[in-house]
């Protein structure tokens, strides 16, 4: 029989289900913002925040000085890895329908459970492939059950897989080098942040150009704040921090209801209309993730809180 899950690991599951609601805002915040700046050097800009800001807690953090090779090398792997994602994500949202771009990152739920078998050698659970399923019915639906692929496609997928690999990989890395949240959250954004601006000064001049004026593009600096406020510093904290506490699949599920909470986002926002099929998609993304939020018994195997407790 499993033990009851612990409390922090309740709370976890609920703070991930409000970074899925902040992701999902981001890509219509995202949207306004590249009519002002070009992909990278937003990506520099969002990301180089983030960094100054958390800069004076890196300087007292023991646990990132003292950790030992392995670990840093773990955490500067999990900050390209997220350099990766966000370049294929924008690039890929610009070369593709956002409705293929929601169905194709929401295969991430998928491909987790494939890559925590691999990596973790944890085997999912039947409920959990159950609400993998219902999760991907659900997006298949949010994307109007018309598929055609293209380039843009192609780099979504990619951005998928390193979902998938950077859950299990930050799961690592929390597990066995034990460094701060705050810690891992500050070097993601600094990889992200150089990577985006050595791209832009090396490969893509164009990409770096003079930031606009703060009175004459209130709205641009608006959604900077709001994603490096919301959806940097809060998402990604919350994120490290719940994935010490859960399963890379359950972070997974619950990060799948983004879509949906785009969708409506895009509604109240951008005034997007979304068909029946489109709603009743999303509806089971959402059923898919308070699935997995339930604690539920897993024979003949050790429960996440055991594991974790070993």
């Amino acid at each position: 029989m499993s033990a009851a899950r612990h409390p922090s690991m309740h709370l976890a599951d609920w703070l991930l289900l409000a970074v899925a609601f902040v992701w999902g805002t981001s890509y219509g915040v995202v949207k306004d913002a590249l009519v002002f700046y070009p992909v990278l050097g937003l990506l520099a800009l969002r990301f180089g925040l983030t960094f100054v800001l958390l800069s004076p807690a890196l300087r007292t953090l023991r646990t990132l000085r003292t950790a030992s090779r392995r670990a840093l090398g773990g955490v500067l792997c999990a900050g390209m890895l997220l350099l990766g994602i966000f370049l294929c994500e924008t690039f890929g949202v610009m070369l593709t329908r956002a409705s293929n771009a929601a169905f194709l990152i929401s295969l991430c739920v998928v491909l987790t459970p494939l890559a925590e078998w691999a990596m973790l050698r944890r085997r999912p659970s039947r409920a959990e492939w159950a609400a993998v399923a219902v999760s991907l019915a659900g997006a298949w639906l949010l994307a109007g059950g018309d598929y055609r692929p293209n380039a843009g496609d192609a780099l979504i997928l990619l951005a998928a897989l390193l979902r998938a690999i950077s859950v299990c990989v930050t799961r690592r890395v929390m597990r066995d080098a034990a460094i701060a949240p705050l810690a891992v959250t500050a070097v993601q954004a600094g990889c992200v942040a150089a990577g985006s601006a050595v791209l832009a000064l090396v490969f893509a001049h164009g990409q770096w150009q003079p930031l606009p004026t703060f009175s004459a593009h209130l709205p641009f600096w608006s959604s900077v704040a709001w994603l490096v406020g919301a959806c940097t510093l809060f998402a990604f904290f919350i994120q490290n921090y719940a994935v010490r506490r859960s399963s890379p699949t359950r972070v997974a599920l619950l990060m799948g209801s983004e879509p949906a909470f785009g969708a409506l986002f895009a509604c109240v926002w951008l005034g997007e209309r979304l068909s029946v099929a489109a709603w009743t998609g999303g509806a089971l993304i959402v059923a898919a993730s308070l699935f997995a939020v339930v604690p539920w018994r897993r024979a003949g195997a050790k429960s996440v809180s055991e594991a974790l407790n070993a």
